[in-house]
């Protein structure tokens, strides 16, 4: 059995599917959805094309010349006004604690998930945050001071239901 598959029954959680397309994306750039399918297939993941699209798109990967890629910061095209929907959206998706460690919040989201919300984060452009370092389940935002981290907190916990 491959060591990427979930259980064996074919039917990976969101999380769990989301971080194996993360992986094939960042070992050898799958050219199309088809050979993005044929891959999660082949790692023993059952999923449509219906939702393998929404993963695509809630992870922030990019199609180029080259395949599927992830998104860079840098990366324009897209409003500010639909960043923050985006963010907004993807914290309510993915989001599953928040804490502050001076002037850092810390976010912790499913397995594979932490670096779609930092980018998700980052192009929001929030006034507060002024950086994300993300790593598998964990991102930090960095703000200028404690106070700005408690507003930023508060914020997210308010996308959460929680204040």
């Amino acid at each position: 059995m491959n060591n990427l598959a979930a259980g064996g029954n074919g039917h990976a959680t969101k999380a769990h599917r989301q971080g194996i397309i993360r992986t094939l994306v960042r070992n050898e750039p799958p050219r199309s959805q088809k050979d993005m399918l044929r891959r999660l297939r082949a790692a023993g993941v059952s999923v449509t094309q219906a939702t393998l699209s929404r993963d695509l798109r809630d992870l922030g990967l990019l199609k180029g010349p080259s395949g599927y890629r992830e998104a860079e910061a840098s990366d324009a095209g897209v409003s500010k006004d639909r960043s923050l929907l985006h963010m907004q959206r993807m914290m309510r998706s993915y989001l599953t604690g928040v804490a502050i460690a001076g002037n850092l919040v810390v976010l912790k989201t499913p397995p594979g998930l932490a670096h779609a919300l930092g980018v998700a984060l980052d192009r929001a452009s929030l006034v507060d945050v002024v950086g994300t370092v993300a790593g598998d389940d964990t991102l930090f935002a960095a703000t200028p001071s404690p106070s700005r981290a408690r507003t930023v907190e508060r914020r997210l916990r308010g996308l959460l239901g929680r204040r």
